[in-house]
């Protein structure tokens, strides 16, 4: 028998408008009175449990869903979208809130614009996850918890007493992060305290490089931005210089197996010692002595076209804890992470691009290119 994952968090419906090559992103400017002509609009389900749970059933994982979504029109996309996985009745659905929406501007050639309302997950706790599944939980993975408002406020003691029971019921623990506005309620959050709290329950933690430098260490985060000049912070970073640094910060707040995703660049993995890996979770039963102090930077595979970057990360969760819960080793794990990354950005959406781990593997064999233009990241 499969053992079950449980992804859980923050759900929305994605509406990203589909811009011609001709749109310049150069050109855009969003300004009074102007007019941008757009194709048809591409709409799907969005947020950690959506593109993260997703894949993971796309993968083969026996997967249970728990989120919530409005009780108006935009739920029942959701829910419509859910049925054709085979997934009736997973969500929760609240009548006094609205389903959760992103509208997505991908414009060709610029970083990704988001508008967003949290609609009902400003409401999620942790009642709303039922405890005995999470006896029967390889995994637990925690989705976006900064776009939660019940789940942040009070110094996130929702997440906390979330992962703690978690894994108080014997499985492996996953937390992902998302970007945050500074000026927000949630960018004002003192996130390195609240991480202190959390990481102690988290086997797995799985943020990108941007979100979590900004939580740990802002002055870091400025002068990224500073030397990045309006272009993507990842082109700018050094391995040890700047990647390493906010590393050892997480494995001194408690991080045991830390994942970070360091956009088209690749993913870089640091494991704790054995020590601490054989606290994770018990239902998982990871061979800790194979994943155990390690330290690996994973370049990204060369993806056949680049559409959108809507999903990647969490499909590259999706592929890394699929790849954990079959017994994969760490350096397979990576491979397999990155490559799904990279079949991810193929297609507007988190899903459709999507392979399954033997496709992966069989493509990886047949020798798939890697970014080669690696300059500002290297391994020294």
């Amino acid at each position: 028998m499969k053992k079950q994952v449980i992804v859980a968090g923050h759900i929305c419906l994605d509406i990203t408008p589909v811009f011609t090559q001709r749109t310049s992103g150069d050109s855009i400017k969003l300004s009074p009175g102007k007019l941008i002509e757009a194709g048809a609009a591409d709409i799907h389900t969005g947020g950690a449990v959506a593109n993260t749970g997703l894949a993971l059933k796309k993968l083969g994982a026996h997967v249970r869903l728990i989120g919530k979504i409005g009780d108006d029109a935009f739920g029942d996309i959701v829910e419509e979208r859910f049925s054709a996985y085979g997934l009736q009745g997973e969500l929760i659905r609240e009548s006094n809130s609205s389903t959760s929406y992103s509208i997505v501007l991908a414009f060709p050639g610029v970083d990704r614009i988001f508008l967003h309302n949290p609609g009902a997950n400003n409401c999620f706790t942790a009642e709303d996850i039922p405890s005995e599944l999470l006896s029967e939980a390889g995994i637990f993975h925690f989705g976006y918890p900064p776009l939660m408002r019940s789940i942040y406020e009070n110094n996130c003691d929702e997440l906390v007493h979330i992962m703690r029971l978690a894994k108080e019921q014997g499985a492996a623990t996953s937390l992902d992060l998302a970007a945050v506005d500074p000026a927000s309620p949630a960018g004002m959050a003192d996130w390195r305290l609240i991480l202190q709290r959390v990481l102690p329950y988290v086997d797995f933690f799985v943020p990108s490089i941007e979100e979590v430098c900004f939580m740990l260490d802002r002055s870091r985060y400025e002068d990224w931005q500073s030397r990045a000049a309006g272009r993507d912070i990842t082109e700018i970073l050094s391995l040890e210089n700047d990647i390493r640094p906010i590393a050892d910060i997480c494995q001194e707040l408690g991080s045991k197996v830390l994942l970070l995703k360091c956009g088209a660049k690749g993913i870089y993995l640091r494991t704790a010692q054995e020590d601490l890996l054989n606290e994770i979770g018990t239902n998982l039963e990871l061979d800790a002595a194979s994943w155990s102090d390690r330290d690996i930077f994973e370049h990204s595979y060369v993806p056949d076209k680049i559409v959108s970057g809507t999903g990647a990360g969490d499909t590259c969760i999706a592929a890394f804890l699929m790849s954990v819960l079959e017994g994969y080793g760490p350096e397979m794990s990576l491979h397999l992470a990155a490559a799904e990354g990279a079949s991810c950005v193929e297609a507007y959406d988190a899903l459709a691009g999507l392979k399954t781990l033997a496709e992966l593997e069989e493509k990886i064999n047949s020798g798939w290119k890697k970014v080669s233009d690696l300059s500002s990241v290297n391994s020294k």
